[in-house]
């Protein structure tokens, strides 16, 4: 019972997000497992709602899909813009330079130290 609530939650928040990713035939499908898994849980049948559920996720599997494919196509998209100087408006030129400083040192040993003071 969790697990299809669980289940009905993920799958309309994603319907939501990636609906539109997704054909009209394919969204109605997903809108119906997801009333049928509601109707069985109403009831107390483990094995209809073990069966809805199923029926759920194989439906949701194209949104799934349709999801990763939208996600490959951002990535794509920002792999494709330019590298160069202005790709990122908000970086400043020397933002992530390091300051060196070039400093002569002296070891002092701890006796000599203790003498001098």
């Amino acid at each position: 019972r969790n697990q299809a609530d669980s289940l009905i939650y993920t799958t309309e928040k994603n319907l939501a997000e990636y609906g539109d990713k997704v054909s009209e035939e394919e969204k109605a499908g997903i809108e119906e497992a997801i009333a049928a898994l509601r109707t069985a849980m109403e009831g107390e049948d483990v094995e209809d709602i073990g069966a809805k559920s199923e029926t759920l996720a194989q439906a949701a599997m194209k949104l799934g899909e349709a999801m990763y494919k939208a996600q490959q196509e951002e990535e794509a998209a920002g792999q494709a813009e330019p590298a160069g100087p202005g790709a990122d408006p908000a970086a400043q030129p020397g933002e992530d330079d390091a300051t060196i400083v070039d400093a002569d040192f002296e070891e002092v040993d701890e006796e000599r130290r203790d003498k001098s003071a």
